[in-house]
């Protein structure tokens, strides 16, 4: 005890603490002036300094190095117990897509039919896929979910397919989409006026809505694809009906579109002409898969690929969808990856064997095929980029992998190739080379053939790259080929139309439904049929039809098997390759399911289900 003066004069004893005053009482003040609240707190206090002052003399009282392990130990308790928090809080929650970001892509040409009626370009696909959607959709894999429909019912002949909609279904604008608008986009596209790309889809069939939450389509004849083409985007009728034939390409509606889609138009840029520079899209929060992640996804247009490239080096834009292989040196940024996917497409050349009988001859179709090494021709032309075929079914189109990968993706099923390859396959067939021409020979007299023809095709970049190195091949085994480059327009109307041509080398698009009766059905062989290789097979026509007609997916794909065996045996053409869809996206960019495309704009099938930002939820709120 120490004594300090008493204000009053006398000396009272009180308690000093490490020079902490303990009196409660303050000088010149009266306890009894003090309020309940001010007593607790200042109680309060006192313990608390009391006991920081017993553990400051504790701690006082060890050695340094007592007190260096105690640090360390404390350091190591709190670490133990916020690592076991953690980990209690992983083992109960899970890290989930959130709503952020924004993704800027680049389109090369105008977006003016954002209509799902009237679209002809890429960027007119691309928008139209984001803002519309169908009483279907497609996924990733191949299958097809309901959308706009609640659900649908197929008749025990697959000729009437009844859908129901769903009661929350809206338009961008909030008006409910109902029966009606799906009637008003069907007859819409099968008015001849309007002259519809899609037309030809929705030929011979009925439609009709007995109420407004039900649609009511009646085929001609059973045709297991159609559950497909109800993935068509449907058009506001409200917006639409008063709008005649002759302006319906003019409306500005297809270049300020409303539909039901994932994404809505949220601001348009247009220049100097009207034409639009940018577009960018919000997610539709009434979307009936579910809003969207991404909270903006932008368009910029450009007049060629070299500057749309330039932009994206610079950081303009975030994203480019199906840039050429050959382009892909140009790509300098690394803050993205490189997404593929294989196109169901088929190219190949063509054998017009009654423009060229000499083509009619099984030896030369097999020698010209043998010739050719397509490992080799996919590298040099698509860098890699595609898949070498060996059938007239491309990648992704059947949905059984087995068969898929058995029939429509194998490489070159030839067991040898190469230059010599093909010249024994042609000596052991009776030709032989002349000396006076190279070239080879069969037969003498009018009856007389030479091995030689042409070799039509498009002025396209890879198609010109592969009909050159085609041709390199075939010179290397003595076979002498001419090849003749044409305009697209002119290819088509000119050449592919009045077939006249030996040999085309061509693609064809063979869709997501894989209906291959178009592409080889001996109907097919003349305009505007696009049996190329004016193919002719009576069984490959019984399977065909059946094919397309049954709606029992493993069925199908059985009388498919049957169908590309049959073509594999009589060689009617060289199957070369499909190439592969690139998409360049930002590293953030997660939930992308490409599968197989059958156009680019295909791509967004799952977009409302692509994120860049998560967050960290418990178990019992994630979804």
């Amino acid at each position: 005890m120490e004594v300090s003066p008493d204000p009053s004069g006398n000396n009272r004893p009180r308690p000093i603490s490490n020079g902490v005053d303990l009196d409660l009482r303050h000088d010149s003040s009266d306890i009894s002036h003090e309020t309940p609240g001010d007593l607790t707190h200042k109680f309060t206090r006192h313990r608390s300094i009391s006991s920081l002052a017993r553990f400051e003399e504790l701690l006082m009282a060890f050695t340094p190095s007592e007190r260096l392990i105690l640090y360390g130990l404390t350091a190591i308790l709190a670490a133990s117990t916020l690592a076991l928090i953690i980990n209690i809080s992983a083992s109960v929650s899970t890290i989930v897509p959130t709503h952020g970001g924004s993704i800027t892509e680049g389109e090369v040409g105008p977006a003016r039919f954002i209509n799902p009626v009237l679209t002809l370009s890429q960027p007119d696909e691309d928008l139209s896929a984001l803002i519309f959607s169908g009483l279907m959709r497609s996924l990733p894999d191949g299958s097809v979910v309901p959308d706009l429909a609640s659900g649908y019912s197929v008749s025990d002949d697959g000729t009437t397919y009844t859908f129901n909609i769903r009661s929350d279904a809206r338009f961008h604008d909030g008006t409910k989409l109902t029966a009606d608008d799906v009637v008003f986009t069907v007859q819409t596209i099968q008015t001849p006026e309007i002259k519809s790309p899609h037309r030809a889809d929705w030929e011979g069939v009925a439609v009709s809505s007995p109420d407004p939450s039900t649609v009511v389509f009646k085929l001609p004849k059973p045709y297991a694809p159609f559950i497909f083409d109800t993935t068509l985007g449907i058009l506001p009728k409200h917006l639409w009906q008063n709008v005649s034939a002759e302006e319906f390409p003019f409306s500005p509606l297809n270049t300020h579109p409303i539909g039901s889609g994932p994404y809505r138009v949220a601001h348009l840029d247009t220049d100097s002409t009207g034409s639009a520079v940018s577009y960018d899209l919000t997610p539709n929060s009434s979307f009936t898969l579910n809003a969207p992640y991404i909270d903006h996804i932008k368009f910029l247009f450009f007049s060629n690929d070299a500057d749309m490239i330039d932009a994206f080096n610079a950081g303009k834009i975030s994203a480019l969808a199906g840039i050429a292989p050959a382009d892909l040196h140009l790509i300098t940024r690394t803050d993205t990856r490189t997404l593929t996917s294989p196109l169901p497409r088929t190219f190949g050349i063509f054998f017009n064997q009654t423009h060229a009988p000499v083509l009619a001859d099984p030896s030369v179709r097999n020698a010209l095929s043998a010739a050719v090494d397509k490992n080799a021709l996919l590298q040099q032309v698509l860098g890699g980029y595609g898949v070498a075929l060996s059938g007239p079914i491309p990648p992704g189109v059947l949905r059984n992998n087995k068969m898929d990968s058995s029939i429509a993706s194998t490489t070159a099923t030839v067991s040898a190739i190469g230059s010599d390859v093909a010249e024994s396959i042609l000596t052991h067939s009776g030709w032989s080379m002349s000396s006076s021409t190279n070239t080879w020979i069969k037969g003498s007299g009018t009856k007389r053939s030479t091995l030689t023809f042409t070799l039509a095709t498009a002025d396209e970049p890879e198609l010109v790259a592969t009909a050159h190195a085609l041709a390199q091949d075939w010179k290397a085994a003595g076979i002498d080929v001419q090849v003749q480059v044409y305009p697209l327009s002119e290819l088509n109307t000119n050449v592919i139309r009045p077939r006249a041509y030996d040999a085309i080398l061509f693609g064809e698009v063979v869709g997501r439904e894989g209906d291959l009766f178009a592409f080889w059905h001996s109907s097919q062989r003349n305009d505007p049929g696009l049996n190329l290789a004016m193919y002719a097979n009576t069984k490959a026509d019984t399977a065909l039809a059946q094919a397309r007609s049954t709606i029992d997916q493993k069925s199908r794909e059985k009388l498919y098997g049957q169908f590309a065996t049959l073509v594999q045996k009589d060689n009617p053409a060289i199957f070369l390759y499909a190439p592969d869809f690139i998409y360049i996206v930002p590293t953030s960019v997660q939930g992308i399911g490409l599968g197989a495309l059958t156009t680019p704009a295909e791509r967004f099938l799952n977009v409302y289900q692509w994120y860049t930002n998560t967050e960290r939820v418990w178990d019992v709120f994630a979804k």
